[in-house]
């Protein structure tokens, strides 16, 4: 019933977006669709058709789905082929922020996504922070917000899951760097009232522009456990010890390493190749970052045990770039896009008379 007010503004963006592209001559192919869905069920690992019987599940006609896709793909069209135009960006902008970014070369950088829902007149203030506030909860449960993004933003960025790139504080509103500046890679913001509405940030990761990312470090690794209880008596504690020091010994090779946890029966052996240490849990991770190849861990706390890792294999990622001059330009062309689309509906809306019925 909260949210009820702000879909049913949806569902008419929808169709007007739908009505414009018509009266323009523009639509969305099959194959356009057909790829929209695939991607949906690759963000929300689906194998292929594996929406469909999903949507059947949950008793929601894929009609419904086709129609949302079309309405964002036209008007992506709409956009792009009616409003690109009047955007004009001069060298000397792209020269002073390309300057900027140098000067900021020591500045954190943090790799964004972004959900963004429009207060269009202060009567929507109100349904807008409920709905909100409803997706931010579906985001810290689990949803993906990548997919939540592109069914709800209403950025330009929701075509691309809500992903904004690498940007520094200074360029997004002093709001948002502030609440972005409290989150840990992974996390995702509470609801900020900036601009034009509500924005749900999402910090993937962050970097400093001129060094390597340890967490892009791709890694060979042997990684086994073993089940430490909390109330184990001192007898078994040592008998473990005794076992981890035996296959510590035996690694002189990550086959060995393996092959002695294997032997002396540890329940959790895994041996992984080309693993991104940024994918590994937070405890593995800094352990892995502090070996050499070759060599093995001390005992590490993990849930409900202890584990080891041996490191047999790293290649570090090289040093990240500047974004080149045609990326800056694509950003501002972007950035002054979006406020032109924003405003094409606005007045679509305006002027046009919507008649709903039960």
């Amino acid at each position: 019933q909260r949210m009820a007010p702000r879909l049913l503004l949806t569902l008419s963006h929808e169709r007007l977006e739908l009505q414009e592209a018509k009266r323009l001559n523009l639509t969305a192919s099959t194959k356009d669709v057909s790829e929209a869905i695939e991607r949906i069920e690759k963000q929300n690992n689906l194998p292929k058709g594996g929406l469909d019987k999903y949507l059947q599940n949950l008793g929601v006609p894929k009609a419904a789905l086709v129609d949302q896709l079309t309405a964002s793909l036209t008007w992506n069209k709409l956009v792009q082929q009616r409003l690109a135009a009047d955007v004009s960006v001069s060298d000397q902008e792209v020269s002073d922020a390309y300057k900027e970014l140098k000067a900021n070369e020591a500045t954190p950088q943090s790799d964004v996504t972004e959900i963004f829902l429009a207060v269009d007149n202060p009567n929507q203030e109100t349904e807008v922070r409920a709905l909100a506030d409803k997706l931010e909860q579906q985001l810290h449960a689990g949803g993906n917000f990548s997919a939540i993004a592109q069914q709800f933003s209403q950025s330009p960025t929701a075509a691309s899951g809500g992903n904004l790139g690498w940007i520094t504080p200074s360029q997004i509103n002093p709001d948002l760097a502030k609440a972005l500046a409290a989150l840990k890679p992974g996390e995702v913001s509470d609801p900020v009232r900036a601009g034009g509405g509500w924005y749900i940030l999402g910090l993937i990761d962050r970097r400093i522009p001129g060094q390597a990312n340890p967490n892009e470090t791709l890694v060979d690794v042997v990684e086994v456990g073993a089940p430490l209880p909390p109330n184990a008596p001192a007898e078994f504690r040592d008998r473990l010890a005794r076992a981890l020091g035996e296959i510590t010994h035996a690694g002189t090779s990550c086959p060995a390493f393996a092959a002695a946890a294997h032997k002396i029966g540890l329940p959790f052996v895994k041996e992984a190749q080309a693993i991104k240490v940024g994918t590994m849990a937070a405890g593995v991770r800094r352990v892995t970052l502090d070996l050499k190849v070759g060599q093995v861990s001390k005992p590490f706390p993990v849930q409900g045990g202890v584990g080891l890792v041996m490191l047999c294999a790293r290649k570090d990622p090289p040093a990240p770039k500047l974004p080149s001059m045609d990326e800056v330009r694509y950003s501002i062309e972007r950035q002054r896009l979006d406020v032109l689309a924003r405003r094409y509906l606005r007045d679509l809306r305006r002027g046009a008379y919507v008649d709903i019925r039960g």
